[in-house]
């Protein structure tokens, strides 16, 4: 299972020599240790001793996520899963920048002849504020950050989180790091009674990956992906030309595009409103409903809520938050979605939680790099916090603006 899914190579990538390509493979093979040789044992450990020790301590057994920390910090087994999973992180980013650092020439003129194939814009103002939340800490543990220091638009920061990506997800978002987007357009064609968008935008879009299948799916459509961080891109652009995709690319702030009102048809974004803050997730909301067009959709593809999981499953989760750079991890998982699109605009009856079967699943026999065994593998699993591959399928949260 954990080789099936290699990362289809195309011309933004770094070349590996043989050790580096190994020193990546084992960041991704300890990932998969960590998952599946380590996360498992934190259930008993927490029941057995730290529970009980919590209870004994406080006189009352752990009433949710946050005593659950309390009672599982002090344990040793914690606290080596923490620890390793941490350096695993750091480690896969660190596996990459060689490979980077010794390329980096030919991926700059790369970069420029595969922008120029792509017939679609790219924007990039020369002044641009990134938001504080992007800009104050280096998220996933990426060193540099997505944005770096904002003020340059270089192409590395953009391999980084290419390769890195795939490391990090072991390769279950499939061979271009787009699972999020094609099952999110799979479950469009399938749920939306015909629904063909001719104006497509995707939020916090970074180097493309879930950008580019709304084009393979909506070949007519206008697509544009749309980031703060100029290195991610300047990258996606080139990207997308390498991949043979014309697609437009900007920098500008999911809080408040320049785009003009009613633009869109559809509006969505792949794991991105974790990535941002409890002030800037309803301007997010809000923007999205300026932006579509009467009867349009906003679409937001992320992990489940926390009140629809048990307090040890937030507990795993919330160490993204402690562990990974992530601090808007939890708090996003408690806010009240459906209310925020209330407030931005959107109708209550026209607003629903549901879940995007992935599409690793469906073509895993007609692409190269898959295999129906691997793709059964991961459509028997259950979601299982801790792990990357949510199981069956994406949380998504969905929202049509009221037709004229």
């Amino acid at each position: 299972m954990l080789n099936t899914f290699q990362q289809s190579w195309h011309a933004m990538l770094p070349t590996n020599s043989v050790d580096e390509g190994a020193r990546q493979e084992f960041a991704k093979s300890l990932k998969q240790f960590i998952q599946q040789g380590i996360l498992p044992g934190l259930g008993p450990v927490y029941q057995a001793r730290a529970a009980r020790r919590f209870e004994r301590e406080q006189g009352r057994p752990p009433a949710d996520r946050h005593d659950i920390r309390k009672a599982m910090v002090p344990d040793l087994y914690f606290q080596s899963y923490a620890a390793v999973n941490r350096i695993s992180q750091e480690l896969l980013w660190e596996s990459v920048i060689d490979s980077i650092d010794h390329d980096l020439d030919r991926l700059r003129a790369e970069a420029e002849a595969q922008s120029g194939r792509n017939k679609g814009q790219l924007l990039i103002p020369e002044t641009f504020d990134v938001p504080r939340y992007v800009a104050a800490l280096d998220i996933h543990c990426m060193p540099g950050g997505y944005a770096g220091d904002g003020r340059t638009s270089d192409v590395g920061l953009g391999v980084l989180y290419d390769r890195g990506v795939y490391l990090y997800s072991m390769g279950y978002t499939g061979p271009n790091n787009d699972d999020l987007g094609r099952s999110v357009c799979n479950y469009i064609k399938r749920r939306l009674d015909g629904f063909t968008p001719k104006r497509i935008l995707d939020l916090g879009c970074t180097v493309g990956h879930s950008t580019l299948p709304y084009k393979e799916l909506f070949p007519e459509a206008e697509v544009w992906g749309v980031d703060v961080a100029a290195p991610q891109v300047r990258y996606a652009h080139a990207r997308a030309g390498a991949l043979g995709f014309d697609v437009n690319f900007a920098q500008m702030n999911a809080e408040a595009t320049s785009f003009p009102d009613g633009h869109f048809d559809l509006v969505v974004s792949h794991i991105l409103l974790h990535e941002t803050s409890g002030k800037a997730m309803p301007r997010v909301f809000a923007e999205c409903h300026r932006l579509l067009a009467p009867g349009g959709y906003m679409i937001h593809a992320d992990l489940p809520p926390f009140d629809l999981m048990d307090p040890f499953t937030q507990f795993i989760l919330d160490n993204e938050t402690y562990y990974n750079n992530e601090p808007f991890w939890g708090a996003m998982r408690e806010r009240d979605q459906v209310e925020l699109a209330v407030k931005a605009g959107f109708d209550r009856d026209a607003i629903r939680f549901d879940t995007a079967p992935m599409a690793v699943m469906e073509f895993a026999a007609a692409a190269d790099g898959y295999s129906q065994d691997a793709a059964g593998a991961v459509a028997d699993r259950e979601f299982t916090a801790g792990e990357f591959a949510p199981g069956g399928g994406w949380e998504v949260l969905i929202a049509q603006k009221q037709k004229g």
